[in-house]
């Protein structure tokens, strides 16, 4: 089976951790059955997820997300094929923003459409390399 990631960014409409919870149940509970792993960055201002599997599976998931009312300007910002999965263990992995991420200004003015895809991947990269942090709510 070929690897493929695929990394979209989106505005969530009416985050808060209720809507967050839903979505990661709900993420687990699909991406188990369908053999995905990855990882969700969420802030008020941004949701920002790795998808890894295979490509039947990533794109049915993402035609699911483009429908979620949840999501407003959905952007696909990589979708390239991978040598290992960067999230093994987690059928989605949930973590804040981090500061040396985009700050909420750079989110307003078009980071995430504009970044390369390498920068892209390499938040990833970064946060896999990173211990697990408890789950924390920014409410903006």
């Amino acid at each position: 089976m070929k690897l493929v990631q695929l990394v979209y960014a989106s505005r969530p409409f009416g985050f808060d951790q209720s809507t967050l919870d839903r979505i990661l149940t709900q993420s687990r509970r699909c991406n188990t059955r369908d053999g995905l792993t990855g990882a969700l960055v969420c802030r008020g201002d941004i949701y920002l997820q790795l998808l890894e599997g295979n490509a039947d599976a990533l794109d049915a998931t993402y035609a699911r997300i483009v429908q979620d009312e949840r999501h407003l300007e959905i952007t696909r910002l990589v979708y390239a094929d991978a040598t290992e999965r960067l999230f093994p263990a987690w059928s989605m992995r949930s973590d804040p923003a981090r500061t040396w991420m985009w700050s909420q200004d750079d989110v307003a003015k078009g980071a995430a459409t504009q970044a390369s895809p390498e920068s892209v991947l390499g938040i990833f990269q970064r946060l896999a390399a990173e211990p697990v942090q408890p789950a924390k709510l920014t409410l903006i």
